[in-house]
């Protein structure tokens, strides 16, 4: 058996039944641990504590190697780095990738698996391992790239990375490795200085033309409209006449790159021109011009693009996109020539616009780099036949190897006689380029890129021009070695349009290239003399011609002509060409001609050097061997002559390569020294020269000779240094002592011009600047002539002169550093030998600046390439003694600067945005990077020396505070982002391990009797930051990362708690300085969620107890402490739930066994107890936050008042968030409680300032009102107003007296006037052990949002708990659902059961009052279940239908501090039938009173769909039988006998039945006003059945006990009860359903003029459809709902008031509430009488519930109001007819019909229970009928509606006079009395511990005076009601019925007493 180790890949699936075999997968990574006979041992890297056994022949091995030996060794693949870094990567995403998908980032998902598929690819490419060297190299970098993308976009670390690989912490200073980081966040790149180029990419896809039917060339070049000239050159596509490429091989390669475009190129006005020239016909529309087999070139048209335009479409490089050029033709042929400029100048009078959109089709795309580069990564485009068009003259960079012989010949225009023709000629221009010798040369003529050569070149013809402009440029790419003895020819013809089409020579022009002196054509115009010939002509001799003067200039130089000469020239012919020239071979410069033919002119030598300033750097460049071997050769020829110029003419060409456009030629300079150079004594004269410009500079005033020489150092060093070398092997080193002597001189004067004085010097200061900035780059060059230490002298010495940063300007300054910089930088500073030479020169100037805090960056760049040096070399030899310099120079100034610097990064400029340079994040991460490296560098010994060698224990003391509070600083501020957890990671090791070297001097020096506590302070402080570090939470982290990091450093918190409890037990007897103060933050450190950390820290809470204990006797400090950090530290979301166990006995076994042994043990127990309870609440208490709902949370109870105010506060603004403003201010009024009225001081507390008790709460006071004015409970505020308005009284603060005086009147207005919602209410029940304590297995009762119905409460409940199961029933849950680890989640509706019906004085408060006190202050809920009592009755299933109603008693009413409330205990009792049926026409006639009065006051605005639903649902429903079921069950002589007990009952459901019927005709007379024509069909259908309803009815005999007797009219009104499914419960009902009409959901509030009225005129007595709907007076009781009729038929004043016509009400105040969907939902009717075998349903959905009218309490109504508005049968003239139906609903407040006194209250109050039935069959019958009809309003809204009418507005139309209502008898007895007035009662607000201020009654209690009983003291009285609750402010015009109006509250106050 073998044992090793290494890796291995699965090559194929392995299963065994062997128990111990391992499970391998394909693919997996596998690392074997031991071999024996065909079987491997090992594990998966996967899951490394499964380990097995596999075969050989299932896994291939990997060649491996063991890191980090020892405990945590590791093996790792011998591979490519980044192929193992690619592998872990992509695995890590795989798993992340699948997450994006669930969390549904889609974008994301298809992102990152398009770059993974990308890098698995390229994996496989570097794995196959057949690449080259570069590919290598550039698929590296793309997958570093795609990782490093992928890395940012998960949100994974920063991987730091050289080369693309990534590197080793360890392997590297920490300075670089923040450098590296840094660059790669920034992304910057390599900083090269040459400018990058651009390339245009341009593909002509279509001409689409249809005028041109001829062949056609276009031309594209780019065009620069500020300097008017063209910058390229031209781009040349031959199409056919078809707009297709004539030749067929070019079918889409119709494209070009214009390349060397420079970033200034694209600054420019740039315009892409493309000139088309047809080729065909002289005229195009005219036949007879020409014959047709002769082709001129003619000009056709232009068009432009605006490169702006491109760049503004083209936002990313590499993206193509088209355009289409639209073509112009020119109007005149004279202005062909800048047709171009017209179009782009829009001189539209210039040219003509193509009659359609056609044009050029073209698409253009930007590349960016070298050509060979895009060339490389843009196969596909080059591929396609690509025509490289170059810019006219060179680049902006030339390269040495680029080779460009091209002369750009332009033919600008020309001028010609008639010659006696009648007409100007056609002129066509032909070239030719001719060899000295005669001959054409071959294919020398470029008319564009696209195309191939030509050896002649033809012009377009402009028609009939005798003066044509051309300004057509061609290239003559001729060879070099053909250019000297080559000229070009012109030929001029006349084309002619006759039938022949002949082309007539009549002359020719000519020029040489290249003039005698040897230089070329310049680049200029040149005027070219014509000379006359003809068609016989013979150019055969050329020497006949080129004898002659070519232009003016030749004429001048030859003056002596023959007379007879063989061509004549034309005087008054000329013709004009302009020519440019781009050669790297030739020159037009006669200068530089002149240098590098010296020897010719040996006299002008001088004269020739002094101009070579003047020749330009592209000349030089191009000539550079041949200009320097000139140099060198003028050199030696004559060095004392010659010298000084030729060293100023090499500075300048040295400094000439400075320049970026010449920086890739500093190769070339360099090939020339190692290769080329020859001058062995040229060094002599170059010391010689330098130094004498040295010397001479404290004496020159100018001294821009001597800078320039200062920037030529390096190159002159390397020309000196080779000079020596050449020197030295011709001599075999003669005269090396000289060579070191002068070497030595020069040094001297170097040092000279930098000890000089540049304060009063501005020239000095540039000149040592210079010197400064090339001083580094001599180094490598006196390397190779002197020693490592010889030349670390030389610069030492020089460095050394510099003077210090006082006596030098800031300029100087950062020179100086740069310097110094690139000296640590240079190659001699990693030489050990020289670095102990130079190191204390660097670090002297750094101390200096560091000191002065001058120049930070760039002495943190110093130090990072110090620290870097001093990293490498440590691996390779010893740094002790550098290390220990640098600890003794630069620690202590380190700390110094990084405590400035981070001070300043808070200071208050950079607050204001007064951005501070040295303050920037940069510069603090640099610093820190710099210490992090020195005290990694640090041993034992070099802390050891440092700690021995400060002077006193005060300096000692300062070091320690200085690096604890660095330490501290870097783990609170944010140094290094979170992705960047290497870094984070080796700076906690750092400082971890720098701590347990500094603790020993800290116990040593400071402890006993030379305690300090500030020490010992900084320390225990920096422990507990350290330890709480989200960096070092490993727990967080994934599980391959934890593996890392553990393997990598361990747990370093476990370290760190180590040490600190060790050095806590050294405390000794100091431990009590620390007690309670310390008790939080090792708290702290206990909420790690780490177990040996907890463990270590739980022994330290027991000491400080025990020491609290000894010291007071008790360790109450110690628990207060401790539970206010408990409570801090959990709401900022530390801590997990394990601490529910921190300090439990089963998990903290230590201290409680140590707890057991002491003298406090039961205190201690108590203790551990509490601080339990505490966390466990604060722990759920902060899971119940973590939701998106803010509503709904509770807060635990806690006894600590501080604590206790703080959560009060912070639930009001939780409240607040959610716009819960009523428990906001119950929340507060907690607060307001523990207040008293006193001037007691209060410290700032909260939010709260200093100030008085009586001011803080009066400011709580005001701000509860706020609250409870937004929450629009004003009722509670009113008593809030009035213990202000006492204060303020008391204090004679009358002002503020007013002002609260005025608010409460003001909340009496809103009372009134203002809309209000009810609010649906919910039970829950929350089931299993998965919810926290305080919800589980408990229920509750919550208030819901305004318009939130059942539906929308159980999804947002389900949202909050999406864990959550919802249970289908009401029932009760099992103790399997209590005790399941589950959640169980149980919602249905409730119902408030208010205190209201208990108080008769509220019978005379109006329903807008009365509504609020019934949803509010309400404790009581119930909710019904429909049952069969014994067998069920099969006739009648109403007979035995009761009801189980279950009443739920809450631990405090709502509203309160909390949506929710807790149900303290539940009631259940039955409910008869008969007592149900009560209970069901009751609510249905509540229902009806409050719509029909809704209509009469207008608040639907003419939407009549529920009314007519509402209608139809009673009178025509036919489901169940109607309540004729009723009659049946319960009007039966044998019910009615056998239940002697149900009499008064069956009277109440008379009575309440002839409420209904008279309901009925009120609203049938409401809905013939309203209703729309195309209705009324429905209206006659409601009518008819009203009467069929009572004439169908039958007549019902008085019965034995009964009371009463129904007559045949009432019997048939039983039957017209149609809507059994809104009145009747079902078997199959439920009471889970949503089912209070939401029409009772709005609280109405109106102006008390829509109340009562004036009275009416006489002309009313004659109307008698109200008569017919209201009972006689004899039948009726005696209620002021109805009014007398006076002895003589007349109405009274009573009548005449309710007959008043009222206006319309205000606006409702609520425009989003949409009424009918609140009234009536449309669902159909879910149950049914009739069915056999029906069964009992115990859970409906809340979409079929009823919509049920809490009832109204009896009442008497108070005199001047009338309850009943009659105003349905009154239209005003102003009426508009109605409109068609619309289906958009308005919304109005609600004002309903108040009850009648014959309907009493039951104790059941209003509830809105299910059995009410679900929404009505009627209603369903109707809903597909065309409802929801929009009218138009009556008009405007009336604000006078308190005056009276106009009498001809008072009588109704007299098509409404004839109604259709019969009078309806009523019999039965009359109620002659109502139920005594009871008191309404106030609660004390101290009966409960979380009371809250209840509602007033109506009116307020009087306010109490001093001296009387306190309100809390004074006995239950009952409240007066005043006699007049609206009065109307027009009391003067109610003089007519003054009288009649009291005599009727007269009588009405005698019935009633």
């Amino acid at each position: 058996m073998m044992f090793f180790l290494f890796l291995c890949i699965v090559i194929c699936n392995f299963r065994s039944p062997i128990c111990q075999a391992l499970v391998l997968e394909i693919g997996e990574t596998v690392q074997i641990l031991e071999k024996s006979e065909g079987w491997y041992r090992g594990f998966s890297t996967k899951k490394p504590s499964i380990k097995g056994i596999f075969p050989v022949n299932y896994v291939h091995l990997k060649k491996s190697t063991v890191t980090n030996r020892g405990l945590c060794e590791t093996v790792v693949p011998l591979e490519d780095p980044i192929i193992t870094e690619t592998t872990s990567t992509l695995q890590e995403w795989g798993v992340l990738w699948k997450q994006l998908y669930v969390k549904h980032k889609v974008d994301l998902f298809h992102k990152l698996r398009h770059v993974m598929n990308e890098l698995i690819d390229l994996r496989r490419q570097l794995i196959q391992g057949h690449l080259a060297q570069d590919q290598t190299r550039e698929i590296k970098r793309h997958i570093t790239v795609r990782l490093d993308w992928g890395n940012e976009h998960l949100g994974l670390d920063l991987v730091p990375r050289k080369e693309f690989e990534m590197v080793d912490p360890e392997q590297i200073s920490v300075s670089e490795l923040y450098k590296l980081g840094d660059n790669m966040r920034q992304r910057h790149g390599d900083g090269c200085r040459v400018p990058v180029s651009h390339h245009l990419f341009i593909n002509l896809k279509s001409f689409t033309y249809n005028s041109i039917s001829e062949d056609a060339d276009v031309f594209f070049s780019l065009y620069d409209t500020r300097e008017a000239k063209q910058i390229s050159e031209k781009f040349m596509v031959r199409l056919n006449k078809n707009g297709g490429p004539k030749n067929p091989e070019k079918v889409d390669r119709l494209c070009a790159l214009f390349t060397d475009l420079s970033s200034k190129d694209l600054k420019r006005d740039l315009y892409i021109v493309a000139h088309v020239i047809r080729t065909g016909r002289m005229l195009l529309n005219d036949s007879k011009k020409g014959p047709p087999h002769v082709q001129y070139r003619r000009p056709y048209g232009c068009a432009v693009l605006a490169m702006s335009d491109v760049f503004h479409t083209i936002t990313d490089l590499k993206e193509e996109k088209d355009f289409v050029l639209k073509v112009y033709t020119c109007n005149n042929e004279n202005e062909w020539y800048q047709i171009h400029e017209n179009i782009i100048r829009k001189s539209n009078t210039k040219y003509s616009a193509p009659s359609t959109n056609y044009g050029l089709i073209i698409s253009l795309q930007l590349l960016r780099g070298e050509l060979e580069q895009i060339r490389r990564e843009n196969q596909a485009v080059f591929n396609r036949a690509l025509a490289l068009t170059r810019k006219l003259g060179f680049p902006d960079v030339i390269l040495p190897g680029d080779t460009r012989n091209d002369l750009y010949l332009t033919l600008e225009r020309g001028e010609f006689e008639r010659g006696g023709k009648s007409v100007q000629k056609n002129i066509e221009v032909t070239l030719y380029v001719l060899y000295a010798d005669g001959d054409t040369l071959k294919d020398c003529i470029s008319l564009g890129s696209g195309e191939p050569n030509t050896s002649e070149y033809r012009s377009f013809v402009l028609y009939h021009n005798n003066s044509p402009r051309w300004s057509e440029m061609v290239k003559l790419p001729i060879p070099i070695d053909r250019f000297r003895g080559s000229h070009l020819r012109f030929e001029f013809r006349h084309c002619s349009t006759k039938d022949k089409g002949e082309k007539k020579l009549f002359g020719f022009a000519f020029t040489p290239l290249m003039r005698e002196d040897g230089t070329t054509l310049s680049d200029e115009n040149h005027e070219l003399y014509v000379y006359k010939c003809d068609e016989n002509a013979t150019f055969s001799n050329q020497g006949l011609y080129l004898s002659l003067p070519c232009c003016k200039e030749d004429f001048n130089s030859c003056p002596n002509l023959p007379a007879n000469l063989p061509f004549q020239r034309s005087p008054k012919e000329t013709f004009w060409v302009s020519t440019i020239l781009c050669s790297t071979k030739l020159t037009q410069n006669v200068d530089l001609l002149a240098l590098l033919n010296w020897k010719a002119h040996p006299d002008r030598v001088l004269d020739i050097l002094g101009r070579l300033r003047q020749i330009s750097g592209e000349e030089i460049v191009k000539f550079l061997r041949d200009v320097l071997d000139t140099l060198f050769c003028l050199l030696d020829d004559n060095t004392d002559k010659y010298g000084p110029l030729v060293f100023q003419s090499l500075v300048f060409i040295i400094n000439l390569l400075r320049d970026s456009r010449f920086y890739h030629f500093r190769p070339v300079m360099d090939s020339y020294i190692q290769n080329h150079f020859a001058g062995a004594l040229a060094y002599k004269e170059l010391i010689r020269c330098l130094k004498w410009y040295m010397d001479r500079s404290a004496e020159v005033v100018r001294q821009d000779h001597i800078q320039e020489a200062m920037r030529a150092l390096e190159y002159l060093f390397k020309f000196i240094v080779q000079s020596r070398i050449l020197y030295s092997r011709a001599t075999c080193g003669m005269e090396e002592e000289q060579f070191r002597a002068s070497i030595q001189e020069l040094f001297q004067s170097i040092r000279f011009v930098l000890s000089l004085d540049s304060r009063s010097s501005e020239n000095l200061v540039f000149t040592q600047a210079a010197l400064l900035n090339s001083f580094p780059d001599i180094f490598d060059e006196l390397l190779q002539m002197f020693t490592v230490q010889e030349v670390a002298e030389y610069v030492r010495g020089t460095l050394g002169s510099m003077p210090s940063t006082v006596d030098i300007g800031q300029s100087m300054d950062v020179v100086k550093l740069q310097s110094i910089a690139r000296t640590v930088e240079s190659r001699l500073f990693f030489f050990p030998e020289s670095r102990s030479i130079l190191l204390p020169v660097v670090l002297h100037h750094i101390h200096l600046h560091l000191r002065q805090q001058r120049e930070l960056l760039i002495c943190s760049g110093i130090l990072g390439s110090i620290f870097s040096i001093i990293k490498t070399s440590s691996m390779e030899s010893s740094v002790q003694e550098e290390v220990e310099m640098m600890v003794e120079s630069l620690l202590d100034v380190l700390l110094q600067t990084l405590l400035s610097i981070m001070s300043k990064s808070h200071s208050v400029e950079t607050s204001r945005g007064q951005r501070c340079p040295q303050c920037t994040a940069e510069i603090t991460g640099e610093y820190v990077s710099c210490l992090l490296s020195l005290l990694r560098q640090m041993t034992e010994i070099h802390f050891h020396h440092l700690l021995n060698n400060f002077h006193s224990k005060e300096e000692l003391k300062e070091f320690l505070l200085k690096i604890f509070c660095v330490f501290r600083n870097l783990m609170k501020l944010t140094i290094f982002p979170r992705d960047w957890s290497v870094m984070r990671l080796l700076t906690s090791h750092i400082i971890v391990v720098t701590t347990q070297f500094l603790s020993p001097a800290l116990h040593k020096n400071f402890s006993e009797a030379d305690f300090d506590f500030k020490v010992w302070n900084s320390f225990f402080s920096l422990t507990v930051l350290y330890i709480n570090q989200p960096s070092l939470q490993l727990e967080a982290l994934g599980p391959a990362k934890r593996k890392k990091v553990f393997d990598k450093y361990g747990d370093m918190r476990v370290v760190m708690a180590f040490e600190l409890f060790s050095m806590w037990q050294k405390l000794g007897d100091n431990k009590p300085h620390f007690i309670p103060g310390m008790m939080g933050p090792f708290l702290g450190v206990t909420l790690v969620p780490q177990t040996e950390v907890r463990n270590i820290m739980i022994p330290i809470f027991h000491d400080m107890m025990d020491w609290e204990q000894r010291k007071n006797g008790n360790f109450k400090q110690v628990e207060a402490e401790l539970m206010d950090k408990l409570d801090s530290m959990v709401s900022d979301g530390k801590g997990d739930d394990n601490h529910r166990e921190l300090f439990r006995p089963s998990c903290s076994v230590l201290i409680q066994e140590k707890i057991e042994q002491e003298t406090w043990r039961e205190t201690g127990i108590s203790f551990v107890t509490s601080v339990t309870r505490l966390v466990e609440r604060l722990l759920d208490y902060r899971d119940c936050m973590k939701g998106d709902e803010m509503e709904n949370k509770k807060i635990g109870e806690v006894n600590k008042e501080d604590m206790y105010i703080r959560y009060i506060h912070k639930l009001c603004d939780l409240h607040l968030q959610a716009e819960d403003f009523t428990e906001a201010a119950f929340t507060l009024l907690l607060y307001w409680e523990l207040l008293q009225w006193e001037d007691r001081p209060l410290r700032d507390f909260l939010h709260y300032p200093c100030q008085s008790e009586w001011q803080r709460k009066e400011n709580l006071s005001r701000k509860i009102l706020h609250y409870f004015n937004k929450g629009k409970c004003w009722e509670y505020g009113i008593s809030l107003c009035r213990e202000l308005a006492f204060q303020y009284e008391t204090l004679y603060d009358y002002q503020s007296l007013s002002w609260i005086r005025k608010m409460e009147a003001a909340y009496y207005d809103n009372i009134i006037e203002q809309q209000r919602i009810e609010p649906e209410f919910f039970r829950m029940g929350f089931y299993g052990r998965k919810f926290p304590f305080f919800l589980r297995n408990k229920e509750f009762v919550c208030r819901g949002y305004d318009y939130e119905r059942l539906e929308d409460f159980q999804q947002r409940m389900l949202g909050e708990f999406p864990q959550a199961i919802a249970m289908q029933h009401p029932n009760q849950p099992d103790d399997t659902i209590l005790q399941s680890d589950a959640q169980y989640l149980q919602i249905y509706a409730v119902t408030p059961v208010s205190d209201i019906s208990d108080v008769p004085q509220l019978e005379r408060v109006p329903e807008r009052i009365k509504s609020f006190y019934r949803i509010n202050n309400v404790s009581r809920f119930h909710y019904d279940r429909p049952f069969h009592k014994g067998p069920k009755d099969r006739e009648n299933e109403f007979r035995s239908l009761w009801i189980e109603r279950t009443t739920l008693i809450l631990s405090r009413p709502l509203p309160g501090i909390s949506r929710w409330a807790e149900v303290e205990r539940r009631e259940v009792v039955e409910v008869s039938p008969l007592e149900n049926a009560i209970y069901v026409v009751e609510n249905k006639t509540q229902e009806l009173r409050t719509l029909i009065s809704q209509y009469q006051h207008r608040q639907h605005h003419g939407n009549i769909n529920p009314l007519s639903m509402c209608l139809n649902g009673v009178i025509d429903a036919a489901v169940n039988g109607g309540i004729a079921r009723y009659q049946e069950a319960f009007f039966d002589k044998d019910y009615i006998s056998s239940h002697p007990e149900d009499a008064e009952r069956i009277t109440h459901l008379k009575d309440l039945m002839q409420e209904q019927v008279h309901i009925l005709g009120v609203g049938l007379a409401v809905h013939e006003k309203l209703v729309h024509p195309e209705m009324r069909p429905l209206h006659k259908k409601l009518v008819d059945q009203f009467h069929m309803m009572r004439t169908g009815l039958h007549h019902v005999s008085p019965t034995h006990g009964s009371g009463f007797s129904l007559s045949h009219d009432h019997f048939f009104f039983l039957q017209t009860y149609m809507d059994i499914g809104s009145l009747l419960p079902s078997p199959s009902s439920s009471s889970l359903s949503s089912i209070r009409s939401n029409s009772s959901q709005i609280i109405n509030s109106a102006p008390s003029s829509a109340r009562g009225s004036p009275s009416l005129p006489d002309k009313a007595k004659h109307n008698r459809e109200v008569m017919i709907l209201l009972p006689s007076h004899r039948e009726r009781a005696n209620n002021s709902m109805y009014y007398n009729m006076a002895e003589n038929g007349q109405s009274n004043h009573m009548q005449r008031a309710l007959l008043q016509q009222v206006s319309p009400c205000k606006p409702c105040a609520e425009p989003h509430m949409n009424l009918p969907e609140k009234v009536y939902p449309s669902a159909p009717s879910s149950w049914s009488l009739d069915g056999e075998n029906r069964e009992q349903v115990s859970y409906m959905p809340a979409s079929s519930g009823g919509v049920i009218m809490p009832p109204v309490p009896p009442r008497s109504f108070p005199p001047g109001h009338f309850l009943m508005h009659c105003d349905a049968f009154h239209h005003q003239n102003s009426d508009p007819p109605p409109a068609l139906p619309v289906r958009s609903l308005r919304k109005s407040p609600l004002h309903p019909i108040p009850g009648s006194p014959t309907s009493p209250q039951s104790a059941l109050g209003g509830s809105n229970s299910t059995l009410s039935g679900s929404a009505s069959s009627g209603v369903s019958s109707m809903s597909d009928s065309n409802f929801g009809g929009q009218y138009p309003d009556p008009g405007p809204i009336r604000n006078d509606a308190l005056e009276p009418l106009p009498s001809h507005l008072w009588s109704p139309p007299d098509e409404y006079l004839a109604s259709p209502y019969l009078h309806i008898h009523y019999g039965g007895p009359e109620i002659d009395s109502m139920d005594p007035v009871r008191p309404f009662h106030y609660r004390s607000p101290a009966s409960h511990p979380h009371t809250h201020p209840h509602p007033p009654a109506v009116p307020p209690k009087p306010y109490l005076r001093e001296g009387c009983i306190p309100e809390e003291e004074l006995p239950p009285q009952p409240i007066p009601l005043p006699r007049r609750i609206f009065h109307s402010p027009h009391g003067h015009r109610e003089d007519q019925g003054k009288h009649a109006w009291e005599q009727c509250i007269s009588e009405e106050h005698e019935e009633t007493q």
